[in-house]
């Protein structure tokens, strides 16, 4: 390893005050933001909330303090279907039941999973992952598929959020802390071959868990009524629905005709194969995890052809950069980062998920796109960060921004091709627990 000497520190800094912007720029950033200063101001034509397809839907929700974007999204497609089926002008889905079973669901995948940690080295790659990773409020379509497939869904009234379903952190960390003692205790009862011991703190530490969940979230409902008014203004009641007969008999949807489409362009996923993930996952015995990867103008081209049939879709992203949460804009051509500080940043999609620069962390519903020379120029996206940012919460995307920072889609399977369904239904290549097509939407 070679040391940097003082002699050099002293020419790179007289290097530097010889740049005259950057003398420009660093005086800036005294009193502005970096975005504030690399806003280019031209695009404002380019990214008006205008769009050639435009599916009307209902107003924006609010995951608030949580990272359960992927079930807001979720439950927003199929809260569209019970609003165009019954006539509302208003209607959300309870996340507080549907968060409830998933944290109950992760936490026993992960007592689970612990069985194959048991006697392996403590710096074992894989045990050492998942301790750190714990469980979170992230998840995967496939994931929410599981949990409505079994345990059904409820109006927002049957199950109210709490302060704890709003504002996770505190609780997360609690739990954390039980599975990583969990898993301390029974590797301890390992070594001493004491396996009835180890089922039984299994069984003790679910149970204590589900407790605090109940603590925390509420009692989700067995039965509840069903009260809404049309947009005609008619009172209707349906009484003892279950959350299971509500699902089938209200969303009346078959969320496993659903495919998850991937871009990962790196060397290690062949476009027209398909993946999973090692011990991702919430509901033992649910929906495995499945990804199909395609190329992204085919990625593209299959989003599109859904909205122009007008049926919303789910994806996921990566928006922690050239974003506007104020104004509601995700445009990587309205920022000039490269000229204003005289330098590249610029790496390709494939690069940046190999060297852990990019990954799909935030799930979202496409609403709307606008179509140009038969190709799309922008996105209408409807979030769940409320309805004080965007318009009315709602927010926008370049094309270019998609094309480099969306990863997912997921797309009705009569839109793929024979070619396509046959790859997705082959058994998955197996990726490793940290590949970044495992990462979580929150």
């Amino acid at each position: 390893m070679k040391e940097v000497k003082i002699e050099h520190i002293d020419e790179m800094k007289q290097n530097y005050l010889n740049k005259p912007i950057q003398q420009v720029v660093r005086k800036a950033l005294v009193k502005n933001s970096i975005s504030d200063i690399t806003y280019v101001n031209e695009r404002e034509t380019e990214i008006q909330f205008r769009f050639s397809n435009d599916i009307e839907t209902l107003p924006v929700t609010n995951q608030k303090a949580s990272g359960r974007c992927w079930l807001f999204a979720g439950l927003n497609v199929l809260r569209e279907l019970v609003a165009n089926k019954l006539e509302l002008k208003d209607f959300e889905f309870s996340q507080n039941y549907q968060a409830f079973w998933d944290k109950f669901e992760k936490i026993n995948f992960f007592l689970e999973s612990m069985d194959d940690f048991l006697t392996v080295d403590n710096d074992d790659r894989t045990l050492k992952h998942l301790l750190q990773l714990g469980i979170q409020d992230g998840g995967q379509w496939d994931m929410f598929v599981s949990l409505v497939e079994k345990y059904g869904v409820v109006p927002k009234e049957a199950m109210p959020e709490t302060h704890a379903s709003s504002n996770t952190a505190q609780m997360n960390r609690f739990i954390n802390i039980k599975l990583r003692q969990y898993a301390a205790r029974a590797r301890a009862l390992a070594k001493e071959n004491k396996t009835n011991e180890i089922i039984q703190l299994k069984s003790q530490t679910l149970e204590e868990l589900y407790g605090f969940l109940v603590t925390n979230f509420g009692i989700p409902p067995k039965e509840f009524n069903f009260e809404y008014v049309t947009k005609k203004n008619v009172y209707h009641i349906e009484k003892k629905l279950t959350p299971q007969s509500f699902y089938k008999s209200v969303c009346q949807i078959n969320l496993n005709d659903y495919v998850s489409v991937i871009n990962s362009p790196t060397s290690d996923k062949p476009f027209l194969k398909s993946y999973t993930i090692d011990y991702l996952g919430n509901v033992i015995g649910g929906k495995e995890i499945k990804h199909l990867n395609l190329s992204m103008a085919r990625l593209i081209e299959l989003t599109v052809n859904q909205l122009k049939d007008k049926e919303i879709v789910w994806f996921g992203s990566d928006v922690a950069f050239y974003g506007d949460r104020t104004r509601g804009i995700w445009d990587d051509q309205a920022y000039d980062y490269e000229s204003t500080f005289e330098m590249s940043f610029s790496m390709t999609k494939a690069e940046r998920l190999d060297y852990l620069q990019g990954q799909m962390n935030h799930a979202m519903v496409i609403t709307g796109v606008n179509i140009e020379d038969n190709k799309p120029t922008k996105w209408k996206i409807e979030n769940s960060w409320g309805s004080d940012r965007g318009l009315k919460g709602y927010y926008l995307m370049s094309q270019s921004w998609f094309y480099e920072h969306t990863y997912q889609a997921v797309i009705h399977k009569k839109y793929l091709t024979k070619d396509e369904l046959d790859a997705y239904n082959e058994k998955p290549i197996r990726l490793k627990p940290w590949d970044p097509m495992g990462s979580l939407a929150r």
